[in-house]
C-alpha cells in the first residue's frame, strides 16, 4: 500500500525538488554541449558493450535533453555481436514497462510521454530479466546507486525483475551523480553510472536497503 506518512511526503517533496532543478538544468544545455556529451557517453557505452558482448541488453530512446542522444539505439545495436538483441521499453497503461526488440529507426513509433518505442511484438514485462546488460535513463544517481527517475515508478518496477548479478547502468549528464539522494523502500539501485567526463563508475550499494516494497 502507498505510504502517506509525513516522512514519506517529505521524501517525495525532496525528490520532486531535486528533479525539477536538474531537469531545468538539462533544458538549459546548449545543443553543442548536448552533442558533445552524447558522443562521449556513446563511446563509453560502445566500449562496454564490445567488452561484455551481451546476447541481450536493454537500452532506451533518449527524449529531448536526456543523456545519450537520439541515435543511442543505433549506436548500441551496431556495437552488439551478431545475433544479439537490443530491447527497448514499451510503456504500459499502468506505467509499467513491457519490452520489444529494436529493428532499426523505421521500427519506432510515437508513444506516450514523448517517447518512441518499437512497433514489434511485445516480449513481456519479465523480458528484462534475461538481459545481461541493462542501460536505463535517470535524472540523478547517488554514490550508492540510488536512482532518481521522472516520478512514474516505471523503472523501479522493471529493475525489480533484474537479477542482482546483472550490470545495470544509468546514463547521466555531468553534475547529476550526487553524494546522496532521498530514498524510499520501492527505489531500486543501479550498479553503475556513466557520465561524459568520468565515464563508467561502479557504485557500491548501501549496507542495508529495504526492497520489500514493489
Amino acid at each position: 500500500m502507498p505510504d502517506f506518512s509525513d516522512e514519506a511526503e517529505a521524501v517525495h517533496a525532496a525528490k520532486r525538488e531535486i528533479r525539477v532543478a536538474l531537469l531545468a538544468r538539462r533544458r538549459a544545455l546548449t545543443a553543442p554541449r548536448r552533442t558533445a556529451a552524447a558522443a562521449r557517453v556513446q563511446a563509453e557505452l560502445t566500449a562496454l558493450v564490445r567488452r561484455l558482448r551481451p546476447a541481450r541488453m536493454t537500452g532506451y530512446v533518449p527524449v529531448g535533453s536526456e543523456p545519450g542522444g537520439p541515435d543511442l539505439p543505433d549506436v548500441l545495436r551496431a556495437a552488439l555481436p551478431a545475433g544479439a538483441e537490443l530491447l527497448l521499453p514499451v510503456l504500459c497503461d499502468d506505467l509499467d514497462l513491457d519490452w520489444a526488440a529494436y529493428a532499426g529507426p523505421g521500427s519506432l513509433v510515437a508513444a506516450g510521454r514523448g517517447m518512441r518505442e518499437p512497433a514489434g511484438p511485445r516480449l513481456g514485462r519479465t523480458a528484462i530479466g534475461g538481459a545481461t546488460l541493462v542501460v536505463v535513463p535517470a535524472v540523478a544517481v547517488d554514490r550508492h546507486g540510488l536512482r532518481l527517475g521522472r516520478g512514474g515508478g516505471s523503472y523501479d518496477r522493471a529493475l525489480a525483475r533484474v537479477p542482482t548479478a546483472t550490470l545495470t547502468v544509468a546514463l547521466l549528464h555531468d553534475g547529476e551523480l550526487l553524494q546522496a539522494l532521498p530514498g524510499q523502500p520501492h527505489d531500486r539501485p543501479v550498479g553503475a553510472a556513466l557520465t561524459p567526463s568520468d565515464g563508467l563508475l561502479a557504485l557500491p550499494p548501501p549496507t542495508s536497503v529495504d526492497h520489500s516494497a514493489d
